[in-house]
C-alpha cells in the first residue's frame, strides 16, 4: 500500500500532453413514466442537463482531477460548443493554447439521455472526415512546441481525424527522442499503426478487433494471453493493457508473462469514460517511474470507482488515495 500511495502523490509533479479527439458530452437526465402513443418507446420527462469534457478532453480532466498538469493537442470548431470546450477547460485549469479551431467542421457533441440510472439512447451530432492538410500542420507543429516540456504522452484516438498516420509518425518519434512515455487508446481501424510505443490499453472488443480476430472466443485465461502476446509482438510496444470489464485487466509485460488483475468495482452503473481513467492513471504513473504492474493495480482501483458513477466521471486524487487505504485494511 505505502508503494502505491507514494506513486500517487507523486502525480502532482507530472505534465502530460494529449493528443486526439476533443468533444462535448452533454447528458440529459429525466424519469420514464410512459410509453409514447406514437410509436413503443418510452417518453423521458427531463429533469436536468448538464455538460462536460468529453473524447481526449475527458483524458486531460482525468490527469487534472490526480494532481497532474495537462497540455492538450486538438481540433474544435469555431462555434458555441468550441466555446464551452475552451470555458471547461479553462474552469479545470487545463492549458487550452494548443487547440485548433476549424472553421469547416464543428466541434463534436455527444448527447446521451439517461433515465432511471440508465442510458436509454445516445445521439451523436459531428460531420465525418478528414482534416484539411493545413490543420494536420498545425498539429504537428503544436505537438512539436510542447513535447520537449512533458513527462509522457498520451493519444486518445476516437478516430474524428485528430490522429492521422504521419501525426502518429511524428509523434512517436518525439517522445522517443525525448525519452518519454507514449500510451495508446486505440480506435480499432488505426491498431496495427501504434507500432513501438510504450503501452496501449484496449478493451477487448478493441483488442480482438484490432488483431482481425473477431472468431476468437476469449472463454479462458489461455485464450487472452495468446492475444495479449501477439500485440506485443505486431506493435513490438513494451507492454499491452487488455481492460476486461467484470473481469478485470490482462496485463502483458515486455517479456511476455501475463499478470490477471481482478475488477474492484462494487457496483457498475455506466463505463462511460472509464478507458479514460485507466490510460490516465497509466500514464501518471509510468511518468513518475512506475513499474507496468504497479501502475495497472492503481489504473485498476480508479476504474472501479469510475464505474460507479453514472456520465462521464473522473476520480481525484483523495477518492484514489481512501480506495486503496480501505482496500488494505481489510
Amino acid at each position: 500500500m505505502g508503494q502505491f500511495l507514494k506513486l500517487i502523490r507523486s502525480f502532482k509533479k507530472q505534465n502530460i500532453l494529449i493528443i486526439g479527439d476533443v468533444m462535448v458530452d452533454q447528458f440529459v437526465w429525466g424519469k420514464v413514466k410512459r410509453i409514447s402513443p406514437e410509436a413503443p418507446v418510452p417518453v423521458i420527462k427531463v429533469t436536468k442537463e448538464t455538460s462536460t469534457l468529453g473524447g481526449a478532453a475527458n483524458v486531460a480532466n482525468n490527469i487534472t482531477d490526480l494532481g497532474g498538469k495537462s497540455f492538450i493537442v486538438s481540433v474544435i470548431g469555431k462555434d458555441t460548443y468550441g466555446d464551452s470546450v475552451i470555458r471547461m477547460l479553462k474552469e479545470k485549469k487545463i492549458n487550452s493554447d494548443y487547440l485548433i479551431y476549424d472553421y469547416n467542421k464543428p466541434t463534436i457533441v455527444k448527447t446521451r439521455i439517461i433515465a432511471v440510472s440508465q442510458q436509454v439512447v445516445r445521439v451523436d451530432k459531428e460531420i465525418e472526415g478528414i482534416f484539411e492538410h493545413k490543420i494536420e500542420l498545425k498539429i504537428a507543429k503544436n505537438i512539436e512546441k510542447i513535447i520537449p516540456f512533458v513527462n509522457a504522452v498520451i493519444i486518445s484516438d476516437y478516430g474524428k481525424g485528430v490522429i492521422t498516420p504521419k501525426i502518429l509518425k511524428r509523434i512517436i518519434y518525439l517522445a522517443k527522442k525525448y525519452c518519454i512515455p507514449i500510451t495508446v487508446d486505440p480506435k480499432i481501424k488505426h491498431f496495427k499503426k501504434y507500432k513501438n510505443v510504450t503501452l496501449i490499453t484496449p478493451n477487448e472488443k478493441e483488442a480482438l478487433e484490432g488483431m482481425n480476430a473477431r472468431n476468437i472466443e476469449i472463454d479462458e485465461e489461455g485464450s487472452i494471453a495468446i492475444l495479449g502476446r501477439k500485440i506485443l509482438k505486431i506493435l513490438n510496444s513494451s507492454a499491452v493493457l487488455i481492460t476486461r470489464g467484470e473481469k478485470g485487466m490482462t496485463l502483458v509485460l515486455p517479456d511476455g508473462k501475463i499478470v490477471n488483475i481482478p475488477a474492484r468495482a462494487k457496483e457498475v452503473y455506466d463505463v462511460t469514460g472509464a478507458g479514460d481513467t485507466v490510460i490516465s492513471v497509466m500514464t501518471l504513473a509510468l511518468a513518475a517511474k512506475a513499474d507496468f504492474v504497479s501502475a495497472a493495480e492503481i489504473a485498476n482501483f480508479a476504474a472501479g470507482m469510475v464505474v460507479g458513477k453514472l456520465g462521464t466521471s473522473t476520480i481525484n486524487l483523495q477518492e484514489l488515495e481512501r480506495i486503496i487505504k480501505d482496500f488494505y485494511k481489510k
